[in-house]
């Protein structure tokens, strides 16, 4: 039976409803400052915690739920603590809603201090928590807005929250405490000391919110689960059409979004097959790079992954629907675009960020047994302008666009990672394979247009002149490489006897 409710919320969104029809079931409510006048302020009934408690909120507010009062009527068992509590004349709280300080909203502003930070870490909002949580047998919280028509649904019909609820609501608050603590845990520990920032942190907790459960993983006898971290990239998509994601579909749509995120700045179109890239293209209109695109691979495009850099327009969706797509994503819909592929049911269509306003701060985590490899994306483009040309021949400026396309798309293609391009796009990729030559040889032998007159872009070095001789053996004449190989000089050497113009950028991407 629900007899009395504490009610004190930063996100007071529904709050007005929910007090008026606990009111009109004759439940009393207590509630803290701000949130108190709301309520009062509609003509609801409701007593303050520090009339409750006897004692007045102190310290600007740090000091009001944190009261023996308080924690005693939310962890009481009832049949069991009956006699102390009418003892000390305790009453007993049977329903708690309370959600915490914006602590994540606050630190997510580039300007938000340290000291700020620290003004928004809730105290007695998760201490309040907890303890009704663990007494979930006798007390339900609430956490989350969304679970107030659930609780207002069974109080109409039962006068009280079922021990279900109770027990799933628990769950979620001691979740949200968790991800809470792991967010003050995470930006905290950015930090040496209070004005110098680490550039890795001593401790990293991970919190995630389970946002779909998959059909199975990367193989159907895998069960599998996908879990949002944070309101961005893909987990900030919208999905306008077709079947639930696949656990594939998501690995591969993060690598198409994080593909297209390197030509943010121009109107490009990313194919992405089993975490590669299998072309790119790069043109004035979205529909010829999407053309573009599809043409570095054709074969491996079908079936695989559509990431665009600008709204997806009429003409681009009638070169799309002639082929078969797994996702598309762009940053907006074409209403009539949106008509010409609604026909394509299983296509599964996402809305998603602008590809500009992906985050770079945010680190990439791989699992291993026993733990997990921490590091900072790889999503920095140097100025191939300024690097250091190592050859005879410098590269003219048509062969430099096409550098600088092959260099960022190299980023992006598992090591060892050999990419052909022009200025426009992509012409042929080596992905993944255990020699350099290997994959040049690879990007040779599947390619669909024409390799003369291509650049190459190396992911690392080449520790031999055969994957260098290689290339310009196929046409290209200009390189892209790191650098750094015992054997540089017979690299350089090989590339002068062809006439051809390589940079040195000092910079490897390695993708594994």
């Amino acid at each position: 039976m629900i007899e009395r409710a504490l009610i004190s919320v930063s996100d007071k969104s529904g709050i007005l409803d929910l007090a008026k029809q606990l009111h009109a079931m004759n439940i009393k409510i207590l509630s803290t400052g701000g949130t108190a006048k709301v309520i009062s302020g509609a003509g609801i009934p409701v007593v303050e915690v520090s009339d409750f408690t006897g004692f007045p909120e102190i310290l600007d507010g740090r000091v009001k739920t944190l009261h023996p009062k308080v924690h005693a009527g939310l962890l009481a068992r009832r049949d069991i603590h009956d006699a102390i509590m009418q003892r000390e004349g305790l009453p007993y709280i049977d329903l708690l809603v309370v959600n915490f300080y914006p602590f994540e909203k606050a630190v997510s502003d580039p300007q938000c201090s340290l000291a700020d930070a620290v003004e928004q870490i809730d105290i007695g909002g998760p201490g309040m928590v907890r303890s009704a949580a663990k007494n979930y047998t006798d007390v339900a919280v609430v956490t989350d807005p969304s679970d107030y028509e659930v609780i207002l649904r069974e109080l109409s019909e039962k006068r009280e929250v079922t021990r279900s609820t109770r027990f799933r609501l628990a769950q979620k608050a001691f979740a949200r405490v968790a991800e809470y603590d792991a967010a003050i845990c995470h930006y905290l520990t950015q930090f040496t000391d209070e004005s110098q920032k680490s550039d890795i942190p001593e401790t990293v907790v991970v919190s995630g919110r389970r946002i779909q459960s998959l059909r199975y993983g990367e193989n159907p006898h895998q069960s599998a689960a996908w879990y949002q971290t944070s309101a961005t990239g893909l987990s900030a998509a919208q999905q306008l059409q077709g079947k639930e994601l696949s656990y594939n579909n998501i690995l591969d749509a993060d690598a198409a979004l994080e593909t297209v995120r390197a030509f943010s700045e121009k109107t490009a179109c990313v194919i992405v097959k089993h975490g590669n890239p299998c072309g790119i293209g790069v043109e004035q209109k979205l529909n010829d790079a999407f053309v573009r695109a599809q043409a570095t691979d054709p074969v491996s495009s079908f079936g695989g992954i559509v990431a665009l850099s600008r709204p997806l327009d009429v003409e681009t969706a009638e070169a799309i629907a002639k082929t078969f797509f797994e996702v598309v994503m762009a940053p907006g819909f074409d209403a009539k675009a949106l008509a010409i592929l609604e026909s394509k049911k299983n296509l599964r269509l996402l809305k998603v960020p602008c590809a500009a306003e992906l985050p770079t701060s945010d680190p990439i985590l791989r699992s291993v047994q026993g733990g997990f490899l921490w590091q900072m994306r790889d999503c920095e483009f140097q100025d191939l302008g300024s690097m250091r040309i190592v050859t005879t021949r410098a590269p003219s400026r048509e062969e430099l666009l096409a550098l600088d396309l092959g260099w960022r798309a190299a980023h992006y293609v598992k090591s060892n990672a050999i990419v052909f391009a022009n200025a426009t796009g992509t012409v042929a990729i080596g992905a993944g394979q255990m020699s350099r030559v290997d994959s040049v040889q690879l990007a040779v032998m599947k390619a669909q247009l024409p390799l003369k007159g291509t650049v190459v872009a190396s992911d690392a070095f080449f520790p031999f002149a055969d994957g260098l001789l290689a290339a310009a053996k196929a046409g290209a004449t200009a390189v892209v490489q790191p650098g750094g190989s015992v054997r540089d000089e017979e690299v350089i050497a090989a590339a002068n006897q062809h006439n051809m113009a390589m940079i040195f950028t000092g910079t490897r991407h390695f993708r594994h």
